[in-house]
């Protein structure tokens, strides 16, 4: 069993990437580092709304800055952070298919 600290530092890491429009700033990140820019034509994010976000995300650890001349690129700090979001979207996909399955299970046998 983990320590109360742990679970906290935990809960928060799980805070941080909760949120969908930092969802969709992760998943452009997957295959490499983007200047926000990149990340706003990939995410249809706006600007502003990203550069908050990512802000965030740095003072957490889930990104990191690396900056070259006047650009500024942010890429995924750690790869299991995107195996961890790979994984939970394979139980959502999973969940989905067997409520969808039970619905039309039930469908079918009202027929």
């Amino acid at each position: 069993m983990q320590s109360e600290d742990f679970y906290l530092l935990h809960s928060e890491m799980c805070k941080t990437i909760s949120n969908p429009k930092r969802q969709a700033i992760l998943d452009s990140l997957r295959d490499g580092e983007l200047t926000v820019n990149e990340i706003r034509e990939k995410t249809g994010i706006a600007q502003a709304n990203i550069s908050q976000h990512l802000s965030l995300l740095k003072d957490k650890g889930v990104v990191v800055l690396r900056r070259h001349g006047n650009n500024s690129f942010y890429s995924i700090s750690n790869k299991k952070i995107i195996e961890a979001y790979d994984l939970i979207s394979e139980v959502l996909k999973d969940s989905l298919f067997i409520k969808n399955k039970t619905i039309i299970d039930s469908i079918e046998q009202d027929l």
